[in-house]
């Protein structure tokens, strides 16, 4: 064994405890670091020969790189829409590592049935049923594309043909039907060889609305003349946190043949408040359904999952044909035939362990929280003079822009601007092709007291200068 290596394992208990102390200190700052900054990268370095040892990398990494790491996992970090880490599933990912379970094989190890526990506990907690099955993904975006993977399938099985066999060329031409889809359906359209062109929107309900127009949606159905198609239902847009109708899209497939995907990334955590339960109605009824865990779950990057009624499909797509492996047996086949990964981290661990620590209500506080924090900073926001809001605030996103005839560059100076205090950080969009503002709240962290901070640093930062 190399001697550094054989000195780092002789004293990794002592070792540990000087990560504790850095991450300590670390997490009992995070509140007060510069949610963005613009720190100067350290320059390159030359490879290193002999090693430093773990005391040695920790102290490089501590003096030359964690200073220029932002506050994202922060209260006052408002863009996208970015989770922090509760101290549960901090606790948990250390262990994740700790362990080092490989979850894409169920042999040897009751990792596995972890995994199915915690899917279990996941599916009730957004009202789904035990007709849905569940796999961990890196995030919505895979998340999205495993779904549309199995979509795909379904579209061959209705075609007659075997596109896992043979190819996304012999399905032919496919149309993704979806009102306001987030950017990574464009992308797995991409990947899965749809094309992104296959991606058409759909008209959405008049007014300060994201959602579909169902009976529009229905139009588009009619004049498929029959051809099966793949329909994405959004709960919870990206810019103003809309809802499509559910239930009513469902409806659709007694008259025609789609596919039913669900994007609810961040949406479906409305199903935990009585409040806004409704808007997640029907979620059930989905053929598969996009959930991210590392944004309004709070768990370390990266986790999402995705549900599907039709295992068996999702099978055919990523079984991994080798007898080494072992046969894909249904109903509980090995996670490695269900997602593109076959190796991959126990990621259900830090789930599992939020679950268990906080249970339904201590996430329903969160959820709460953050909800209540973004009608507050949008009643303010649509009294300051110098800005606008351009959407209802209808669960954790605040979309404003500024007020007159705003322009890219604009908005962008002012995200600058924002960025630039340190206090807060908001990302740009363009809603309804005004270029705008958005401020997304999904921080087990953030308090009042953080909302008020980010509505005194947005409102300085966007003062037009005289």
């Amino acid at each position: 064994m190399h001697p550094t290596l054989a000195a780092d394992h002789a004293r990794l208990a002592e070792l540990l405890q000087s990560v504790h102390a850095l991450a300590a200190g670390e997490l009992a700052g995070l509140d007060e670091r510069p949610a963005w900054q613009s720190y100067p990268a350290p320059g390159p370095e030359p490879l290193p020969a002999e090693g430093a040892g773990t005391q040695g990398a920790l102290d490089r990494f501590a003096e030359r790189w964690a200073p220029g790491f932002s506050g994202s996992a922060g209260p006052r970090y408002l863009g996208f829409v970015t989770g922090g880490a509760t101290p549960a599933s901090i606790a948990a990912d250390w262990l994740t590592s700790v362990y080092d379970q490989n979850a894409g094989g169920g042999g040897g190890s009751s990792a596995a049935a972890l995994e199915r526990q915690t899917l279990a506990w996941l599916r009730e907690l957004f009202g789904l049923g035990d007709a849905h099955s569940g796999a961990f993904v890196t995030g919505s975006t895979m998340s999205n594309t495993v779904g549309l993977a199995v979509a795909r399938e379904w579209l061959g099985e209705q075609r007659d043909v075997s596109v896992s066999e043979d190819g996304a060329a012999a399905l032919g031409p496919v149309t993704v039907l979806s009102g306001a889809p987030h950017s990574s359906i464009t992308k797995a359209a991409s990947v899965l060889g749809f094309g992104r062109s296959a991606v058409r929107r759909t008209p959405l309900l008049p007014g300060n609305r994201e959602a579909v127009d169902v009976t529009a949606l229905a139009r588009e159905l009619e004049e498929l003349d029959g051809r099966p198609a793949v329909v994405v239902a959004n709960l919870g847009t990206v810019d103003t946190v809309d809802f499509d109708d559910l239930r009513a899209i469902a409806a659709l497939k007694e008259r025609y043949g789609f596919w039913l995907h669900a994007d609810a990334a961040f949406g479906a955590f409305a199903a935990l408040l009585p409040s806004h339960a409704h808007l997640t109605d029907g979620l059930d009824l989905a053929d598969s359904v996009c959930v991210d865990l590392h944004k309004w779950f709070n768990v370390p990057y990266d986790s999402a999952v995705l549900f599907t009624r039709r295992q068996d499909l999702q099978v055919r797509v990523f079984h991994n044909s080798s007898p080494y492996l072992g046969l894909p047996a249904l109903p509980d086949p090995d996670f490695l035939h269900l997602t593109p990964e076959n190796s991959r981290r126990l990621r259900a661990l830090t789930a599992w362990f939020s679950l268990v620590a906080y249970g339904r209500e201590g996430h329903r506080e969160i959820v709460a929280r953050n909800t209540a924090a973004a009608a507050s900073l949008g009643d303010a926001l649509a009294r300051v003079p110098h800005l606008r809001l351009l959407a209802p605030v209808r669960l954790n996103v605040v979309c404003f822009t500024l007020a007159g005839s705003p322009t890219p560059e604009a908005v962008q100076a002012a995200v600058q601007a924002v960025a630039a205090t340190g206090e807060a950080f908001i990302t740009p969009t363009s809603y309804r092709g005004v270029p705008a503002l958005r401020a997304a709240f999904s921080n087990w962290r953030t308090t009042p007291a953080d909302t008020e901070r980010a509505l005194a640093a947005i409102t300085k930062a966007t003062t037009p200068t005289t």
